[in-house]
């Protein structure tokens, strides 16, 4: 059987170098002043929908987006791995959302979108790491889901077979579709890039970015319709603005900031008991341990 697969990621700002222009005044982020990378769970979450499209000829997967115009950038780099088109969901009315607001505006466009057998993402995103998105699209889908995901085993007679990564071992769990899978940084990595797929679809764009072509280059895409990416509005969507961006937002950041811990003093120990006991009281008297 072949389905029908909606993977969701974020392009998200690289934490790893947050600094003190990271925040803007009103307690959203400032993605302009940190590098944007693709969301690594995501990426393992493309991988699954790889998979399944490799094991279920026919298949098509396509990759749905929230986020700044240039967010179509992971658009394309999902396509250069195997992914077949994508959707940029972009609008102004929908910055500063939180995963309330976030998980409605995707849950909306998923609607649109319509007629899917899977919906993959990853667990959580490096920039808020609350996994709350995937199960509220669930949720406001009304669709079983299935979390912690590393592997999905089978999908076969209308149910999706899941193994599962948990605290204290690995489950395995059968749910029907249509489903929400979220997945782990502990499943396998996703695939490289296909040189020849880079090659073809290095021209893939979204409306806005075309316009910014010359005639020669847009003339190219026209001529070839899979290289045009979608790109939506919450009108689009038909999103109720009061449930999105910032008026849909009851979560409100007010800060944020790099802590770097450095050590202030060192104690070097021998090869004797007596250092080392007095250390551990040490420890103990001060409550770092014990």
């Amino acid at each position: 059987m072949s389905l029908n697969i909606i993977v969701l990621a974020k392009q998200v700002p690289d934490t790893r170098n947050v600094g003190k222009d990271a925040m803007k005044e009103d307690g959203t982020i400032n993605r302009a002043a940190l590098p944007a990378i693709f969301n690594p769970e995501d990426l393992n979450a493309l991988e699954q929908a790889l998979r399944l499209k490799d094991a279920h000829p026919g298949s098509k997967v396509t990759l749905l987006t929230m986020g700044l115009p240039r967010a179509a950038e992971i658009i394309r780099e999902a396509i250069f791995r195997g992914a077949d088109t994508g959707i940029v969901l972009t609008d102004r009315a929908l910055g500063g959302a939180d995963t309330l607001a976030t998980s409605y505006s995707l849950a909306q466009a998923v609607k649109k979108i319509g007629n899917y057998d899977v919906i993959i993402g990853g667990r959580q995103a490096i920039d808020g790491d609350t996994a709350q998105v995937g199960p509220q699209i669930a949720e406001k889908l009304g669709l079983p889901q299935v979390t912690y995901a590393e592997e999905i085993l089978d999908v076969a007679n209308g149910k999706i077979t899941v193994k599962r990564r948990l605290e204290n071992g690995v489950e395995t769990v059968v749910a029907p579709l249509p489903c929400v899978v979220t997945v782990n940084g502990s499943a396998p990595e996703c695939r490289p890039r296909n040189a020849r797929r880079l090659m073809q679809y290095k021209r893939a764009v979204t409306p806005s970015e075309k316009a910014q072509l010359s005639a020669e280059e847009q003339a190219i895409v026209d001529a070839r319709p899979d290289l045009s990416l979608g790109e939506w509005s919450a009108a689009y969507v038909e999103a109720d603005p009061e449930q999105i961006g910032l008026p849909g937002s009851p979560t409100k950041v007010k800060s944020i900031e790099n802590v770097v811990f450095t050590a202030k003093e060192s104690l070097r120990l021998d090869d004797n008991d007596e250092q080392i006991e007095d250390l551990i009281k040490d420890l103990i008297a001060n409550h770092t341990i014990g």
